[in-house]
C-alpha cells in the first residue's frame, strides 16, 4: 500500500508516496505513525553528526514535501532546529513561506521558536513523539497553541511513539554524559 522512492540522498530530497488521506483530526493515525517513524530516521541521521537526534517531516496530501533534522553544533546556527529545516525545506519545495493544508511531525514537542514558525507557517496539523518538559510549547511548559488571540490555530497531536523518539533523546544524553 505503501511505496516510496529509495536512495533519498539528501534532507531536500522528496520522498513520493501513494496517496494518503489528510486527516486534521486531534487523534493519530497509522498514518501518523508511518510518517513519525520516517522522522525518526531523521533523528537518527542527526545523531551520527553527533546533534541531538531530532527530525522533522512536512507532509501534504500524503507526500513528504520536506524533512529536517537538528544540526545547530553542525551550522553553528542556534536556529537550526529539526522543524525550522523542514519547514524550510517545504517552502522552497512549495515555492510558498506559506504551508497551508501540511502536516508537520516532529519526534519532540516544539519549543517557543519553533512553535512560532509553525504558527507563521500556517501548518494545519502538528504531530510529535516525546514531551519536552524544559522548553515545550504544546502544555509541558506554555501551551503557544490554546492562545485564542492568535490569528492561525494549529490541530496538535502528542504521543505518537512517544516511547521510541524519548529512548533516542534519552540514549543520546545517557551516552554524552558517560563520555564528560
Amino acid at each position: 500500500m505503501l511505496a516510496f522512492r529509495q536512495g533519498m540522498s539528501s534532507v531536500s530530497d522528496r520522498g513520493i508516496l501513494s496517496s494518503l488521506p489528510l486527516c486534521c483530526s486531534r487523534m493519530p493515525s497509522m498514518n501518523d505513525e508511518f510518517f513519525m517513524r520516517e522522522a525518526i530516521s531523521l533523528a537518527r541521521a542527526a545523531e551520527c553528526l553527533g546533534e541531538v537526534p531530532v527530525g522533522a517531516l512536512v507532509v501534504r496530501d500524503g507526500v513528504i514535501v520536506g524533512r529536517g533534522f537538528n544540526s545547530p553544533i553542525g551550522e553553528n546556527d542556534p536556529t537550526a532546529h529539526a522543524e525550522i529545516a523542514a519547514l524550510r525545506d517545504a517552502a522552497r519545495n512549495l515555492h510558498n513561506y506559506r504551508l497551508p493544508g501540511c502536516e508537520l511531525f516532529v519526534t519532540l514537542e516544539p519549543c517557543a521558536m519553533c512553535g512560532g514558525a509553525v504558527l507563521q507557517a500556517r501548518i494545519a496539523r502538528l504531530i510529535y513523539g516525546a514531551r519536552d518538559p524544559k522548553t515545550g510549547v504544546h502544555g509541558s511548559v506554555v501551551d503557544l497553541f490554546a492562545v485564542p488571540r492568535l490569528n492561525h490555530h494549529t490541530a496538535v497531536v502528542g504521543g505518537v511513539l512517544a516511547d521510541e523518539c524519548g529512548q533516542l533523546l534519552s540514549g543520546f544524553f545517557a551516552a554524552r554524559r558517560s563520555r564528560e
